[in-house]
């Protein structure tokens, strides 16, 4: 695989071929040819990302109403944002080349959250993941988004990274939860809530 860099925004990506074997030695290159292990905190970041655009895949597959598949579509090519911002070292961001993610995404979701979250019921208690496969799935999406988030904060100990990119995985992991229990009252399904192992009338 390899990935050129273009004169406009974004970076063009050229699939010649898929396996190229200059990663069997543990390194990888960035954005810019910079040259990093495969043990790089930011790899870690990146591959949890790709994980949870896989996840989010699964959802849509699951055919969701148009309205929540839009905005899950919209995700999947903002993450790939993410992917080639993670992997753009700072010296190879000119002034000209503005970050892949930025407030402007942020808002976006938080007008998601307002809009998705209107109607439905408040909590009394953390929701079990469940209720039918499409608000499991996004879930589980939310899970790997909220490591995807831990890894990237551990990352920018030790890098420079885009803060958006942190705020942005923090509230994308906020908008899933509310997707998943969008969709859950959209199909009908009970949702089921923590009952504490001090709760007198716990299951099982």
């Amino acid at each position: 695989m390899s990935v050129v860099p273009s004169s406009s925004v974004a970076c063009m990506v050229n699939l010649t071929r898929i396996y190229t074997r200059t990663g069997d030695q543990g390194r990888t290159r960035l954005v810019g040819n910079e040259s990093i292990p495969k043990t790089d905190a930011r790899l870690a970041v990146i591959a949890a990302v790709d994980e949870a655009n896989c996840a989010i895949g699964v959802a849509l597959a699951l055919r969701p109403n148009m309205e929540v598949a839009d905005c899950l579509l919209t995700i999947q090519n903002e993450l790939f944002d993410v992917g080639a911002d993670l992997a753009t070292p700072t010296s190879a961001k000119s002034d000209t080349q503005p970050m892949g993610i930025g407030q402007q995404s942020v808002v976006r979701l938080e007008t998601w959250c307002d809009q998705f979250g209107a109607s439905l019921p408040s909590l009394a208690s953390f929701v079990l993941p469940g209720g039918a496969p499409l608000p499991a799935q996004l879930h589980l999406a939310r899970s790997v988004v909220r490591r995807a988030e831990l890894a990237a904060w551990a990352a920018a100990e030790t890098t420079s990274l885009n803060p958006q990119v942190l705020v942005y995985l923090n509230r994308l992991s906020d908008l899933l939860f509310v997707l998943a229990r969008h969709c859950a009252h959209q199909a009908g399904a009970q949702e089921t809530l923590w009952a504490p192992a001090s709760a007198e009338h716990r299951p099982g």
